[in-house]
């Protein structure tokens, strides 16, 4: 049972009265009545059997020709459609000789259809608004392959347009010697980009949890020799076999009358005919118990994985076979008293991993993996080498649990959690976006389940409450941990002299029960706080003359930016900058500004530890979120109405009664080093992890800390850093959403307002300067699949608000070069699955912009890259792009902003600071124009302003072995 939600669109036609540019799209018609009758014994196909109640937004029904349906009407964002097509068939469907070819027909569904001509799918939807990647995309799984559109800006016209072009590429694809030639070596890139370390673990865990079932080895990428191999007719007959509409469901959820919805369903895919019967249903197998053993504890598997680059980690499953069942009320139930027995579970661990636990991090999970099997996973990750002690400790957490039902108090804590979790979708469910809805039908045809709306979830909830007793607990923890097999894999960097019989024995041993892992039963409450001090007052309000926006500045001088709006019900953002940020921390204590990132908010505030913000925040709805920015701290988070003044509260007692706990910050740089770790392990990797260090000509606040760096580290020297930082001013609140004025000043002036006065920090700029120009690039390296490499190539931009314009203008020519890219080395070439081209331009700073292009291909096409790159950028200089290579960019991007700009968070990101920075009011009114409308003559001139060959730079990361 998945939840459901809708949304009004009242605010999206405020908003967009603000950035309008352009006609409304045309309304959509009453369909008329469809001439072929649906088969009415079919409507509610995906309840069958089950008496959860129907959500009867939903239009569900059945074709003659056998296909399935489900359509509705949905306005979020407005004048978009979502449609999702969803085949039964995936890489567990293949025959041996046919690996990979449920994946590679996604691929060349998109290559040549009925109505798509060879290398015409990309540019026409991106013509019709849709950014290829997307709101145009496909994914295989073992088990299905679903096809996903979301068109904006829909027309009728449109409308029809697109069942159109869909239909060809589902019913009817056109399968071409050239464009298996071509696709094939696309995939064999996609293959390369995905593999690596984390793939191998990902491969390995896979082999050895589901050993014996297609789950273990059918990977949906698929194999070399099989790929290679593949024929227009061998891929036609499977194509034949799955394709058919009795295999098909069709998912539409749009801004639309749903009758018109489902009149282009009937009239595109209505008359599609399967060829030749419907084949029998394919086994995925079920896991096998192992011969002989203890009953109570069926070890079966055990490896160890030794893989440079990733973190030592120790993952076991209970597996079970999957079973189909009916999605019943009281199936669910039970699903409901197992997530509270692995929340009571996943607690206890949490609170043991911070006082000192021999690991990092463990949890424990129920998945029903792929129709495969049904599992109960642990995953690990040990505090150092010592993971023996790791998964004793966790063992005996899990142990504790299994010998005696938790107490009713612990039960109550974590119920209060999910009425949370199950009510705030009820208070926000006009806010759920149609792409939402359509994924939730797809995913629930894929696990064989239903879906209901938020309401009738939260009903269902409150329904079980009596349900939630320590014995039903007791009895459900048993059962997670009962099943057919257990099977564990160590993960380990280097080789430790660790044995697959070490493994297995120390899932064999007999954990230790302790009586100590237990939370204790009372619990904070806010009225136990102290004040933060003396309430503070408004000294001036003022207008904006944008949305509504007020900009006030409270008696202490923090200043604040409140907008009260009915755009989401239920949901208030907030954001809170203060002080100097990168800038203000000195270079050498450089190391200690990441740590900030992941230590700060776990040390608490006052008296006040990280477990008791936890009872704090039962049944609450807040966040804790901290970010560095280049020249401001942030805190953000999303809350509702009734904890807006304690989510206020929370941030402020940060700042005024800071708290300097040690193992938080011993924590993080463990888990520091395991991140640096794994930043090794693939080219890609490497690039996020050095490329805002060296674009920033190597300032080191900018570099991700290594091993060595964070051996220095001590909780001493992080408070000593942090102390003075968070003490610094301004301070300026930032509240969009479902509140009242009156609200927000009692929690304003109650918080933020009653800190003491700052003075404004005062650091040194920050300057950040563009490396020099190299013909010679850069070179790094990384420790993961040597047949794989990545390459970037970059040209300085500018920064600061004042080139907002072309800084937005810079975003089309992004995208232009980004076409062109992915045109030379996919299309023409394959040498790279998904080149991507970006520009950055700093708001907050005078310089460090830059026009960015990336790569991920095989080391020998290196030269290949930087040769397209140099030659896409110098023909952009010499000659003016198309009109019509200008209209596939800023379609697309018109009609994103467009569904951005019905939400808070997009006007939130864009004023930042604003507060202190009226000005960036002003710069909201042009920007759907600034990426909208240009002309080729612009955009060559901006290519010869920043596309400069000897301003360039570059960086390739190749194997170790290549170096």
């Amino acid at each position: 049972m998945r939840s459901n939600t809708r949304r009004s669109r009242r605010f999206a036609f405020l908003v967009l009265a603000l950035l309008a540019t352009a006609a409304p799209a045309g309304v959509l018609v009453q369909a008329k009545p469809l001439a072929t009758a649906v088969d009415n014994t079919a409507q509610n196909w995906l309840y069958v059997g089950s008496d959860v109640p129907q959500d009867k937004e939903w239009i569900f029904g059945r074709l003659p020709n056998g296909l399935r349906y489900a359509v509705r009407h949905n306005g979020v964002p407005p004048d978009q459609v979502s449609v999702r097509v969803l085949v039964d068939a995936g890489s567990f469907y293949e025959t041996d000789a046919q690996q990979g070819y449920a994946h590679l027909i996604e691929h060349l569904t998109f290559r040549d259809s009925k109505y798509l001509k060879s290398g015409e799918a990309i540019p026409t939807w991106q013509r019709l608004g849709a950014t290829f990647g997307s709101d145009t995309n496909a994914e295989t799984s073992g088990t299905q392959t679903v096809y996903k559109l979301d068109l904006p800006g829909i027309t009728p016209a449109k409308l029809d347009e697109t069942f159109k072009l869909l239909s060809g590429m589902i019913a009817e694809p056109i399968f071409t010697p050239q464009g298996v030639k071509t696709e094939v070596p696309i995939v064999l890139a996609e293959m390369r980009e995905r593999s690596g370390p984390q793939t191998r673990v990902m491969d390995a865990t896979r082999e050895l949890f589901f050993a014996g079932q297609p789950a273990a080895t059918r990977s949906p990428i698929g194999k070399v020799e099989t790929l290679e191999a593949a024929t227009p007719e061998s891929i036609k007959a499977f194509h034949d076999k799955w394709y058919r509409p009795d295999n098909t469901i069709i998912v539409v959820s749009g801004d639309a009358d749903p009758q018109v919805l489902l009149g282009q369903v009937k009239k595109w895919f209505g008359t599609w005919t399967a060829k030749g019967p419907k084949p029998a249903p394919v086994s995925f197998g079920k896991p096998v118990a192992p011969k002989g053993g203890d009953p109570a504890n069926p070890v079966d598997g055990a490896k160890v994985l030794v893989e440079p680059s990733v973190p030592m980690q120790f993952n076991y499953a209970v597996v079970r076979p999957w079973k189909p069942h009916a999605d019943t009320i009281a199936y669910n139930q039970g699903l409901m008293i197992d997530r509270l027995a692995m929340a009571l579970i996943n607690r206890r661990l949490a609170v043991r991993a911070r006082a000192g636990g021999s690991f990092l991090s463990a949890s424990v999970d129920q998945q029903n993996y792929a129709r495969s099997a049904d599992t109960t996973l642990v995953s690990i990750t040990p505090l150092g080498d010592d993971w023996k002690a790791a998964v004793a400790d966790v063992r005996a957490v899990i142990a504790d649990a299994l010998a005696s039902p938790p107490s009713q108090a612990d039960i109550d804590r974590e119920v209060a959690e999910f009425d949370l979790s199950y009510k705030v979708p009820v208070e926000t469910q006009r806010t759920q976006a149609m792409s939402d809805l359509a994924d939730d039908i797809t995913q629930a045809v894929d696990i064989r389940e239903t879906v209901a709306n938020p309401d009738t979830v939260y009903a269902i909830f409150k329904k079980s409450l009596p349900l939630f007793t320590p014995q039903a607990v007791l009895a459900h923890t048993r059962a997670l941990f009962k099943g057919t097999a257990v099977r564990g894999m160590l993960t380990t960097p280097r080789n430790t002299g660790a044995s697959d019989a070490d493994v297995r024995a120390a899932l064999v041993a007999k954990p230790v029960v302790t009586g100590n892992v237990r939370l204790p039963t009372d619990k904070l409450t806010f009225a136990q706080l102290p004040a933060i001090g003396t309430p503070g007052t408004v000294a001036q309000a003022q207008q904006t003359g944008v949305l509504g926006i007020e900009r006030l500045t409270l008696s202490n001088g923090v200043k604040a930016l409140l907008w009260a709006n009915d755009a989401e019900p239920g949901r208030i953002i907030i954001r809170i900058r203060f002080g100097g940020g990168l800038a203000a921390i000195a270079p050498k204590d450089a190391v200690y500004g990441p740590l900030g990132d992941m230590a700060l908010m776990e040390t608490g505030f006052g008296k006040v530890d990280r477990n008791q913000m936890d009872e704090l925040a039962t049944g609450r709805k807040f966040n804790l979120n901290f970010k560095l920015d280049d020249t401001a701290f942030e805190f953000t988070a999303d809350t509702r109405p009734s904890d807006l003044k304690d989510q206020l509260y929370l941030f402020a007692a940060k700042l005024a009664q800071p708290r300097w706990d040690a193992n938080p910050v011993l924590r993080a740089v463990a888990a520091a080093k395991l991140q640096y770790a794994a930043s090794g392990s693939s080219p890609q990797a490497v690039l996020q992890r050095d490329m805002g260090w060296l674009l920033k000509d190597r300032d080191p606040r900018y570099k991700a800390p290594d091993p060595a760096t964070l051996d220095t580290v001590n909780p001493a020297d992080f408070r000593r850093v942090w102390e003075p930082l968070l003490a610094q001013g301004p301070i300026e609140v930032d509240m969009f959403g479902d509140f009242t004025r009156e609200q927000a000043l009692d929690a304003l002036n109650t918080t933020f307002g009653a800190l003491p006065p700052r003075t404004a920090a005062t650091p040194p700029p920050l300057d950040p300067h563009f490396p020099a120009h190299n013909e010679t690039p850069v070179v790094l390296t990384h420790t993961g699949d040597p047949n794989t490499a990545a390459a970037m190539v970059a040209w300085p931009t500018g920064g600061g608000r004042t080139g907002v314009h072309e800084s937005r203008q810079l975003e089309i020519l992004a995208q232009i070069v980004n076409n062109r890219l992915f045109d030379e080395m996919r299309e023409k070439i394959g040498a790279s699955y998904a080149p991507q081209v970006e520009s950055v331009w700093p708001m907050d700073l005078p310089a460090g912009g830059y026009l960015g292009a990336t790569v991920q291909l095989r080391p020998q096409d290196l030269p290949a890259f930087f040769v397209a790159a140099d030659k896409i950028a110098a023909d952009l200089v010499a000659n003016p792009p198309s009109q019509d290579e200008i209209e596939r960019v800023t379609e697309p991007l018109k009609q994103l902003i467009t569904r951005a700009s019905t939400g808070n968070s997009f006007y939130m990101s864009l004023l930042g600071g604003g507060a202190q920075e009226p000005g960036k009011f002003d710069d909201i009114r042009s920007i759907l124009v600034d990426y909208s409308k240009t002309t080729p003559d612009a955009m060559q001139a901006l290519a010869a302003r920043y596309l400069v060959h000897d301003r360039s730079w570059r960086v390739e990361v190749v194997p170790q072995s290549k170096q």
